[in-house]
């Protein structure tokens, strides 16, 4: 069975650009956390629900590949997919698509879940249960 793929629609606004009308390179990290966020939202966990419950997901490790630029008013599609859920450690990758299904961006985020005084601890097991139908299978020989 493949691995299920979670997506989120964004709105790109005028303060996401630069005067030459296209987004500002940091800021696709902000449109990926948003959809991040939502695909939380959307298993019935907000983050601020887990930093309640002692359980954050800080960042340990980022990277983008820009393919094309996106203007301001361009209706974005971010498709999340996990790519490692083990322990503590939990890695997701995104593919942002334009209107014309246009990859604009590629990225990846490693993240460690840890209690709110920092120390590493596994991801809980309800979440794992949820996010394991979107961990992406190995690539074949792999």
């Amino acid at each position: 069975m493949a691995a299920r793929v979670f997506e989120h629609n964004h709105r790109v606004t005028y303060s996401e650009c630069t005067v030459g009308n296209h987004v500002y390179y940091a800021n696709y990290l902000a449109i990926i956390e948003e959809a991040r966020g939502e695909f939380f939202r959307s298993l019935g966990s907000t983050f601020l629900s887990l930093q309640e419950r002692d359980t954050i997901f800080p960042v340990i490790e980022c990277s983008v590949r820009y393919k094309l630029p996106a203007r301001y008013d361009d209706l974005l599609t971010i498709a999340i997919r996990v790519i490692e859920l083990r322990g503590a450690r939990l890695s997701f990758g995104y593919t942002v698509v334009d209107a014309e299904g246009r990859v604009v961006i590629e990225a990846q985020t490693a993240h460690v879940c840890t209690s709110l005084a920092d120390k590493p601890r596994r991801i809980p097991p309800e979440l794992v249960e949820k996010l394991g139908v979107f961990v992406a299978a190995p690539a074949a020989g792999g």
